[in-house]
């Protein structure tokens, strides 16, 4: 009956409030120049590292580092980091220095919804010099909610649409989707394995 009112729901867009403009801002981050690593391994730890960096006005990016794959939570995280999911590609992976944040605009208030973010993801073992890119689409975590998660993967590589179809996604569906319950979009295929570890898995 979940699947049923999930299917039921894609296939509605999410209606846009009177007077409401969606737009676009991109914003770049150096992890080297604009982060502050809050926590990292020790000599006898791992490999890790996470980071806290600017986002869109005040909403901020943590960025998640371990055994060359990254895990990506963008806005108002739950308190003290406890229950921020790690949701991450299988094999090793990138996420690019840039990320397109939707926003709506609406009386007055610009609020940030969504973001879209190109990853380049390892192929298979069997195509380990060959990456994969795929555009991630992510809820972004409001205050005093922490709702955010990985909403959608629409796959990039050989596909010039794919961007246009990662805005539809995340301004139709994004707002309405129920991080930890909802059922996550996927979009083209060999999709490389997606995986989460935490609260909000799904």
């Amino acid at each position: 009956m979940r699947k049923l009112l999930v299917a039921l729901a894609l296939a509605m867009p999410w209606q846009q409030a009177a007077g409401e403009e969606i737009s676009s801002a991109y914003v770049e981050t150096d992890a080297d120049r604009d982060c502050v690593v809050f926590d990292k391994a020790g000599s006898d730890d791992g490999d890790y590292a996470n980071g806290v960096c600017p986002g869109y006005r005040g909403y901020p990016v943590l960025v998640f580092a371990a055994d060359l794959r990254e895990s990506v939570f963008y806005g108002f995280p739950p308190a003290d980091f406890i229950d921020v999911p790690w949701q991450s590609f299988e094999t090793f992976n990138r996420a690019a220095g840039k990320a397109e944040w939707r926003i709506s605009s609406h009386d007055g208030k610009a609020i940030p919804f969504a973001t879209i973010r190109r990853w380049y993801v390892q192929a298979e073992p069997a195509e380990e010099d060959k990456e994969i890119e795929v555009l991630v689409v992510s809820k972004v975590g409001q205050p005093g909610k922490a709702d955010g998660c990985v909403v959608a993967l629409v796959l990039a590589t050989g596909k010039p649409n794919a961007n246009e179809m990662a805005r539809k996604i995340a301004d139709e569906q994004v707002r309405d989707f129920a991080c930890g319950a909802d059922e996550r979009v996927m979009v083209g295929e060999p999709m490389p394995v997606f995986y989460s570890e935490g609260k909000t898995q799904n």
